[in-house]
């Protein structure tokens, strides 16, 4: 336990702002927007404060809270983070105030619209710091499904083209497919495990205990309902349509923070809940993660629309997270981790970025942009940083990331890590390609007048141009947060990693020796 609630502090914050800004008058929409920026920053700097208590050394939860919530069913409300979701929330906390700084001036026109986009903002905030804390299940399930409603607003209602309620249904429809799984495998957890408390279901042995196949049905249960929010193949369809139907802003926390929670949650929950069913399903869970990182490079290079084109590269950057995962290494899960937290970042900028570029133009095509450079230098060059970052040059933080995932791949088995490579060259090709179409080339009259940055937008683009740089060049406080976590999953799955080939020999397959018996 702890003296200061911290993350109940910072649950409640965001929730109580949202509210605070949706019931602000329409004359004071000014104000109510410069509110919601305050709030969040004050959440940000709220878990700052708390970031700079966390010990990096321990293993286990901290910061942790339990009081009873619904005790008749044996409901808590349970919260705590390990190093892993704490990186995480510091990471949506950190995207939240320049996604509220970057969509500043969307709504001048419709002040009522704007004070509404922002409260929406706010309560997503609430909810993000609540599904990464949630340490009952029954608690992450309903962080997890509330989500959805923000979410679906934020779409249907402040998003962009005549698809976009469609696209916030079929979101929707998605979500609540997956979540419906989940919920059984939930109720599931309870009936044979006693308890939705995470921590004594993981030390409790009560499900290691189970007949193979309902473990592996359990399993399943969470898997499907994460893979749909990752999004992994087959299970994507829903991403590109609502990213492309989105604002800029709403895809940054759509695809760099919500999709994260179905990575997260398969770390936390179906590798620690199942550990055995989570090496049953290793080579299907890497099969469709390969498939992930070349469809979707492949399908990203075809685009046209510069929003749906970032949202297929985050299908192929899923499917390394997920490749990491499931390759039961210790390299591979800290480079799914850094993974989760260096996406965020990379692709938050260029969703910004492309933001400013619709702003000015009023189109998010690619072939009504060219030779941006000319005219804008300072947005040309931060788009070139940030799409450096999403192929994963080395010096900027994805790179780090991809590269423990390939080593953790190979230790698991050479094949999927040649197959995974597939997808750096093609990211190349989607990144650069765009680049060129859109920044390089003689300027057309029509873009004669297009304004470089104003101060406000930079405000928004420079810290995360500055973490990319910061963590690809130092990326070791990452590190000491994630290793004690990850080091206490491999001894949940009983997985060690393989020893170092000699002789040319080369890694064996499988590199799970506890796990896979």
């Amino acid at each position: 336990m702890t003296d200061i609630p911290w993350l109940t502090l910072a649950i409640a914050l965001p929730a109580l702002g949202a509210l605070g800004v949706a019931l602000t008058p329409v004359e004071r929409a000014e104000q109510a927007k410069r509110a919601a920026f305050a709030v969040s920053v004050a959440v940000l700097a709220l878990l700052g404060v708390m970031a700079a208590r966390f010990d990096t050394s321990a293993a286990g939860l901290q910061f942790e809270e339990v009081h009873p919530w619904i005790p008749r069913f044996g409901v808590s409300y349970a919260v705590g983070v390990d190093g892993i979701a704490l990186l995480l929330i510091l990471m949506s906390a950190a995207l939240v105030p320049l996604v509220i700084l970057a969509a500043w001036r969307e709504n001048d026109d419709a002040p009522d619209r704007g004070k509404g986009y922002f409260a929406l903002i706010l309560a997503l905030e609430a909810m993000i710091v609540g599904v990464f804390a949630a340490t009952d299940v029954f608690l992450f399930y309903v962080f997890f499904e509330a989500m959805l409603i923000p979410v679906y607003f934020m779409i249907g209602r402040y998003g962009r083209g005549e698809q976009r309620r469609r696209a916030a249904i079929t979101f929707l429809l998605y979500s609540l497919a997956g979540g419906l799984l989940m919920l059984v495998a939930v109720i599931g957890v309870y009936v044979y495990g006693g308890t939705f408390l995470w921590s004594d279901l993981v030390s409790g042995g009560a499900l290691a205990e189970l007949d193979p196949a309902v473990l592996r049905w359990l399993f399943l249960g969470f898997f499907i309902a994460f893979a749909i929010k990752a999004p992994m193949w087959p299970l994507h369809s829903w991403l590109p349509t609502a990213a492309g139907s989105s604002r800029p802003g709403t895809a940054v926390l759509l695809v760099g923070v919500l999709d994260k929670v179905g990575t997260y949650g398969m770390l936390r929950y179906c590798l620690e809940l199942f550990p055995s069913a989570a090496a049953w399903f290793v080579w299907p869970a890497v099969a469709l993660s390969l498939v992930s990182i070349v469809y979707g490079a492949i399908l990203a290079i075809g685009q046209s629309d510069m929003l749906r084109l970032v949202a297929f590269t985050s299908v192929s950057h899923f499917g390394f997270i997920t490749l990491g995962i499931f390759a039961m290494t210790t390299q591979g899960h800290s480079g799914a981790a850094l993974y989760m937290v260096n996406h965020g970042f990379a692709t938050g900028a260029l969703f910004l970025i492309v933001g400013f570029l619709i702003a000015r133009r009023g189109s998010s095509l690619i072939a009504d942009y060219q030779g941006v450079q000319k005219a804008a230098p300072v947005l040309a060059g931060t788009f070139l940083v940030a799409g450096l970052a999403g192929l994963s040059l080395p010096g900027l933080a994805p790179f780090v990331s991809e590269f423990l995932v390939f080593i953790g791949a190979y230790m698991f088995n050479p094949v999927p890590a040649v197959i995974a490579a597939v997808g750096v060259v093609l990211a190349a090709l989607y990144i650069l390609w765009m680049y060129q179409r859109t920044m390089t080339g003689p300027l057309p009259e029509r873009l004669s007048g297009l304004a470089d940055l104003d101060r406000r937008e930079l405000g928004a683009i420079a810290p995360l141009v500055a973490l990319i740089i910061l963590f690809g060049v130092y990326p070791q406080p990452l590190l000491d947060a994630v290793e004690p976590s990850v080091e206490r999953t491999m001894e949940q799955l009983d997985a060690t990693d393989p020893a170092p080939a000699v002789g040319g020999t080369g890694p064996t397959a499988g590199g799970q020796e506890g796990a896979s018996e």
